[in-house]
């Protein structure tokens, strides 16, 4: 799979896994103690949607731009709004040019005692991060390859935080790469919360990445501490483009199962590509 994220920025494999890391990082902020966030494929950081990559797929069409108009109950609304603020703070009032990336919205979430490091490998991306991110503090872009990165990162000095792991699957063996990246990273800090995306083309693959991770998980923590979601806008495209979208957190904050499951919900329809969306939020099995 080729993931260049400038075609995909805003879709709704990006909506559910900035909704899933908003909330994990608001419920960091709940203890006075500073967290670290560690992204190890962090992208270029703010995406151009009026862009001619952005627009020839459009798929941010389908994705934030139908989010931003739609009707939630209040619950959900509670649960969404901080997101959705973070998106609007970077476009003009009642516009949509453009969309965040991870780093940049962990950036919005950390409070003064809180660090963000952001690995990029790639020139043009790692330039625009840098650009995204010049004289911030508290924010430092690493020439790093996110792989070796990932170990080498754990654990932070705050001894609290998240690591984020959304590699681009460019290559065969990217699956395997993110089983074994975690179980190094985690080996080091068991204690950390981990939020792993990929996408869910293959059952088998997936799977056996979910069972990969729960099992190098359950030598530390207890049997509810791998939380697995999946996101599936339409069928199966043959074609080879991107429907269903998954996401591991270990160590997840207690409410997150819910609050997905309150958010999901809601997002079936607007997000559903020919009908309404499916997903599912489970915890991951051994």
């Amino acid at each position: 799979m080729n993931y260049r994220h400038a075609f995909h920025a805003g879709n709704f494999a990006d909506v559910v896994k900035h909704i899933a890391l908003v909330r994990i990082l608001l419920y960091l902020q709940d203890k006075p103690a500073a967290f670290r966030v560690i992204d190890t494929h962090a992208g270029a950081g703010r995406y151009d949607l009026t862009s001619v990559e952005a627009q020839r797929g459009g798929e941010w069409l389908t994705g934030i731009a139908r989010v931003m108009q739609a009707r939630f109950s209040d619950a959900a609304l509670a649960l969404i709004s901080p997101y959705l603020d973070i998106v609007r703070a970077f476009n003009p009032p009642g516009q949509l040019k453009v969309y965040p990336g991870s780093p940049l919205i962990a950036r919005a979430l950390l409070r003064p005692q809180d660090r963000l490091v952001a690995c990029e490998v790639e020139p043009q991306a790692r330039k625009g991060l840098i650009d995204a991110l010049r004289r911030d503090e508290q924010g430092r872009v690493v020439d790093l390859d996110g792989w070796t990165a990932l170990p080498a990162f754990v654990p932070p000095n705050e001894r609290r935080g998240l690591v984020l792991v959304d590699p681009p699957f460019e290559a065969a063996d990217e699956f395997t790469r993110l089983a074994d990246g975690f179980a190094a990273a985690f080996a080091k800090w068991p204690t950390g919360s981990y939020l792993l995306w990929y996408p869910a083309k293959q059952r088998r693959a997936t799977d056996t990445l979910a069972q990969a991770v729960a099992r190098v998980a359950a030598t530390r923590l207890t049997p509810d501490k791998v939380l697995r979601i999946e996101f599936s806008v339409a069928p199966q495209d043959p074609d080879g483009g991107l429907t269903s979208a998954g996401l591991l957190v270990v160590n997840p904050p207690w409410t997150l199962a819910n609050d997905l499951r309150i958010l999901l919900q809601e997002l079936e329809k607007p997000l559903g590509i020919g009908g309404a969306a499916r997903f599912k939020v489970e915890f991951a099995k051994t």
